[in-house]
């Protein structure tokens, strides 16, 4: 494997800011996801993958080449080009440190910021490796451009490496997966794979089998303005109203910062507005997508609360279906997270099946036809200015790519 090409290509990759932008309506929603996919069909196409191209979406796809004569499964690797909205993706200044010596790693653009062994048990096990930080100003953009710059190793690798025994391997970079759009302008068609596999997830040797089903409530709150000289009686202030609906739902549980394993939470995450209305995002979430339907009702309940106490307030909730737990979709399919595991074995490593809390590409994927369970490649704290990741782990993701690659080929 060529490391440093590896971390050059991380590097080049998470500088360029491709910040997912919730509130647009275009696809891409930022322009940074359509600048870091042309630079990628440069490249690809300088590998000599003559069919690489970038619609008008911004989606990149790419075939590598087969090297058997035999005609199996297409696979295909995905991961995505877009950075989370929730911490700072500009001006990302990444931090290199050889041989990690162990302890804390206070980060240079913020002092506050302190990625500490106390919070990151992995840390200690990864003395002597390579680590790489942002200044603590910004978010790394691990989340996913470690997987961009794995799938692109793997590419240019198998490419360089003719000998090599696989069958035909999509490549497919999407945009906007942190808004929940990453498939939404994708053909499944246009990959033509039997499976897929994202690049998408933590430390290494993990295979995510399940996901959280997910739900998106959208809580408008009307309200009552008129000038608060003249408003007893007449005014009802919407903010108030959503200070008590918010205050109606669970805190000891059902909430992020309570709950963890397989337990299920509702995150009120984004609120704008003012007398007149306010307007609520709230994330529902858990593993049993019928348990969505309780959390939905929860919220209404408290919504009838709430007007039955401001007898002027109204409040409507919207629910927006996001993803769903990929499980069952893989159940169809044994052979994606079986092979997955047998290539890790190969290398002589032991795989672990995890779930994730949270979805990826791979969630809508399974859900559409196309089973993708989702494979680790070194990134740790995702969406946080304390994001950071391990190079040696990517390295053994490529490693992991091309022995699952061989083992589709030999069946």
């Amino acid at each position: 494997m060529n490391r440093q090409r590896l971390l050059e290509r991380f590097l080049r990759y998470v500088r360029i800011d491709t910040t997912a932008q919730a509130d647009a309506e275009a696809y891409p929603s930022s322009p940074g996801q359509m600048e870091l996919g042309r630079l990628l069909l440069a490249e690809l196409k300088a590998m000599g993958l003559s069919d690489a191209r970038q619609d008008r979406h911004g989606i990149v796809l790419a075939t590598v080449p087969s090297t058997v004569d035999a005609v199996g499964p297409v696979i295909a690797f995905c991961s995505h080009l877009d950075t989370s909205p929730e911490t700072c993706g500009k001006n990302i200044r990444p931090r290199v440190i050889e041989n990690y010596s162990g302890g804390d790693l206070a980060l240079p653009g913020d002092t506050n910021q302190v990625i500490r062994v106390a919070d990151n048990p992995e840390l200690p096990a990864l003395r002597g490796r390579t680590i790489i930080t942002s200044d603590g100003t910004t978010l790394l953009g691990a989340d996913d451009k470690a997987g961009v710059a794995i799938i692109m190793e793997t590419a240019q690798w198998l490419c360089e490496n003719a000998e090599i025994r696989h069958g035909p391997i999509r490549i497919c970079f999407t945009c906007d997966e942190e808004i929940g759009r990453g498939v939404d302008k994708l053909d499944l068609a246009e990959i033509g794979s039997a499976v897929c596999y994202t690049l998408d997830g933590h430390a290494a040797g993990e295979i995510d089998v399940e996901t959280f089903s997910a739900d998106l409530a959208v809580v408008t709150i009307h309200g009552v303005n008129i000038h608060p000289s003249i408003a007893k009686g007449r005014m009802t202030n919407a903010v108030r109203a959503a200070t008590a609906f918010i205050a109606r739902l669970p805190r000891d549980q059902l909430s992020p910062e309570t709950s963890d394993g397989r337990q299920g939470f509702l995150h009120p995450y984004d609120i704008a507005g003012g007398v007149a209305e306010v307007r609520l995002k709230i994330l529902l979430r858990d593993f049993d997508a019928a348990a969505l339907s309780v959390q939905a009702e929860l919220l209404e309940r408290a919504a009838e609360d709430v007007m039955r106490e401001l007898s002027g307030a109204k409040i409507e909730i919207a629910i927006q279906r996001q993803y769903r737990n990929m499980a069952e979709g893989l159940s169809r399919e044994p052979r994606a997270v079986d092979y997955a595991e047998e290539a890790l074995k190969r290398l002589g490593r032991v795989p672990k099946r995890t779930i994730v809390r949270g979805g990826t590409d791979g969630s809508r994927l399974t859900e559409l036809g196309l089973p993708t369970p989702n494979l680790s490649c070194g990134g740790y704290n995702p969406h946080s200015p304390l994001e950071w990741a391990c190079l040696n782990e990517m390295m053994e993701s490529v490693e992991w790519l091309i022995s699952l690659a061989e083992v589709w080929a030999g069946r």
